[in-house]
């Protein structure tokens, strides 16, 4: 494969044998991205759980300090009492009826479905188009709730949900290469943290085996992780 001048000066500055502070790598992924856009930039975190076992799943939701920097559309999925409620923090999309027969039709163009307990039984048959997506409200993830209010505001403020994937690996987002090296950090830290709070009391041995940042078409930066209880 052809390197461009632009990779080949950018990989100067990376040293692939070496394992970087969260604080290097965020200043690191600033000075190897080439991209004409805002990139994003993800961590991928590689931990020592068998995601099969369901005592070994790691899932939750963290909000990020500064935000992940993309826009959020957030439908609400809400009976008429709670649409004032819904428009007042933010929501893009408020209703009911109407936008289950839309996304039956194949709509989906949004990023978070917030909604209510007693909606939830309306949504059964959506699973097979918002299932695949990743867009199925759960109550796990604070998405199915009576604080509508709270859910829009957290979901457009920066709260996002991870889940380990079948090879053991949690990738997310912490931001864009215009953050500031600080806030990706902050960011990163705060899902690293929150990682660890949730690590499974049946993982033995290594929990956190290896965590790599990059931003988009960027290479791999791995992050040193001793430090990381």
């Amino acid at each position: 494969m052809k390197v461009s001048k632009k990779r080949k000066v950018a990989l100067t500055k990376l040293d692939q044998n070496k394992s970087y502070s969260i604080e290097e790598a965020s200043k690191v992924v600033k000075d190897i991205t080439t991209t004409k856009f805002d990139s994003s930039v993800d961590l991928a975190i590689r931990l020592g759980v068998d995601p099969r076992k369901a005592n070994q799943m790691v899932r939750g939701t963290v909000t990020l300090p500064h935000g992940t920097g993309k826009t959020v559309r957030v439908l609400a999925l809400v009976t008429p009492d709670k649409e004032a409620e819904a428009k007042a923090a933010g929501a893009d999309f408020i209703g009911l009826d109407d936008y289950i027969e839309k996304i039956k039709g194949g709509w989906t163009d949004v990023d978070v479905i917030i909604t209510m307990p007693q909606v939830m039984g309306k949504l059964g048959a959506l699973g097979r188009v918002l299932g695949p997506r990743g867009l199925m409200p759960n109550p796990k993830t604070g998405t199915v709730t009576m604080e509508i209010g709270k859910a829009v505001t957290d979901s457009k403020g920066g709260k996002i949900d991870f889940k380990v994937d079948k090879a053991g690996i949690i990738h997310a987002s912490v931001g864009k290469v215009s953050f500031d090296a600080a806030k990706l950090a902050e960011n990163a830290n705060e899902l690293l943290n929150t990682v660890i709070k949730l690590k499974p009391s049946s993982a033995k041995g290594t929990y956190v085996k290896s965590v790599f940042m990059s931003s988009t078409m960027s290479a791999g930066i791995a992050v040193e992780t001793k430090s990381l209880a």
